[in-house]
């Protein structure tokens, strides 16, 4: 019988060395993910391997090019792991390289052409005798995750299976499939902590700052850095509707059209500027720090960002758009049009500051019931293509692709903030009040 302080027992499994990746962008508390999972192996004696740099080595491996250790993995030990859970950064490193690029549907994987780099990480892994695979990400690595998973059952008979498991990552929050990803939370009271230092600022100067936080595709960072920073509005995708919203014909580079929702820009702008007008009529404050979402930018109409790149994702490169620079520029001109005065709006970008932070204690708990998540999900459960998740307090759940990726697509859903949703309220309920 077993009490309260035993340890948990030896598992028997046919895994003797599992791979560890991360991929995307940082986030806080991604060693304690790394460490934990790492840690849960090496007590049941089977081997760790970090692949570096994400999928940049294996993506590229060949027979003529060898993974090398230190180079392109490192092997994971007890040492290596000392007091890591709380550290800064990524050990293993990360990079955004896309192994299923060019995999745009299930048919996509008999081409041998396409599935190509789905081959090579596959070849690349077994070189080096892994037998299970973890993927950390955010929803693009997931996708790649279900691809390899995919790929594999093309393989000729016979050939050994990588299980993989997935652990989901992003500060943006906008994960389906759990309640909320590691990082977040730090994240937000970093950007937070900005935001009120800003405010201090503003209100020294009776002016206003316009900051662009991240959150590509839905606002939770936005949000929660407003409604933690106190600032006096906030704008993301989720409000983009009704007036503030339009259909435009966008022109892509193969020739073809297509109707695409746009914002109004002067519209978004007047909104601001309310915000001002009302601060400083009603409430006696001449200062303020307003919040923007970068995946604003993903509206924003055709002339503002012509010409501008996008990654192996498609995703169009926020940090080249300048979307505050721009709405600073609009708000100041709108308000001398309005009031006859000047209105000095200074504009700056949030988050890099957020994604490398020294992680909260909620942060570490919730990264590192990830990383033995994997462990048993892997080891205790024997289960393949799954995302751990979390809820409650801290249980375990292991959420299969299929629920969280389009199996005739191989597409994710985007977990929005829900309109009308009580988080969603809580935001519009504390900003300054303006009667639409």
């Amino acid at each position: 019988m077993t009490n309260a302080l035993s340890s948990p027992p030896h598992a028997d499994t046919h895994i003797r060395r599992v791979a560890i990746l991360f991929s995307g962008g940082p986030a806080p508390a991604a060693n304690a993910v790394i460490s934990t999972a790492a840690v849960s192996f090496l007590r049941n004696d089977i081997e760790v391997v970090g692949v570096l740099q994400g999928y940049s080595s294996l993506i590229n491996y060949t027979a003529e090019k060898p993974l090398v250790q230190e180079q392109d993995y490192v092997m994971i030990t007890h040492r290596l792991l000392k007091r890591t859970r709380n550290s800064q950064g990524i050990m293993i490193g990360t990079a955004r390289a896309n192994p299923g690029k060019l995999i745009g549907g299930p048919e996509d994987l008999d081409d041998p052409e396409k599935s190509a780099p789905l081959k090579r990480v596959y070849e690349g892994l077994r070189s080096i005798g892994v037998d299970a695979l973890i993927s950390i990400g955010g929803d693009d690595t997931l996708k790649t995750a279900n691809k390899f998973q995919r790929f594999q059952a093309h393989l000729p008979e016979g050939s050994p299976r990588i299980p993989v498991v997935h652990l989901p990552k992003t500060i943006d929050n906008d994960y389906m499939g759990i309640d909320f990803t590691f990082g977040y939370f730090t994240a937000v009271d970093t950007l937070a902590t900005e935001v009120r230092n800003l405010l201090a600022d503003a209100e020294a100067n009776n002016s206003y700052f316009l900051a662009e936080t991240m959150g590509r595709s839905a606002g939770w960072l936005a949000y929660g850095a407003a409604i933690a920073g106190e600032a006096s509005l906030v704008i993301s995708v989720e409000d983009i509707t009704g007036g503030l919203r339009e259909m435009q014909t966008v022109t892509h580079e193969d020739g073809t059209t297509s109707e695409t929702p746009k914002m109004k820009v002067s519209e978004v702008v007047k909104r601001i500027v309310a915000t001002i007008r009302v601060r400083e009529q009603r409430e006696g404050k001449r200062y303020g720090v307003i919040v923007l979402a970068e995946g604003l930018a993903e509206f924003l109409p055709q002339k503002y960002i012509a010409g501008i790149e996008r990654d192996d994702f498609g995703h169009i490169a926020i940090s080249k758009v300048n979307l505050s620079g721009i709405f600073a520029r609009l708000v100041s001109e709108e308000y001398k049009a309005q009031f006859g005065r000047e209105k000095k709006v200074t504009p700056l970008q949030l988050g890099y500051e957020a994604r490398c932070a020294r992680p909260n204690a909620f942060d570490v708990m919730l990264g590192s019931q990830l990383g033995v998540g994997a462990y048993r999900a892997l080891v205790e459960e024997g289960l393949d293509g799954v995302m751990v998740s979390v809820s409650g307090q801290l249980d375990l759940n292991y959420v299969p692709f299929d629920k969280l990726v389009d199996p005739a697509t191989l597409v994710t859903v985007v977990r929005y903030v829900k309109p009308d949703c009580d988080f969603h309220r809580l935001v519009r309920f504390l900003e300054s009040h303006v009667n639409d």
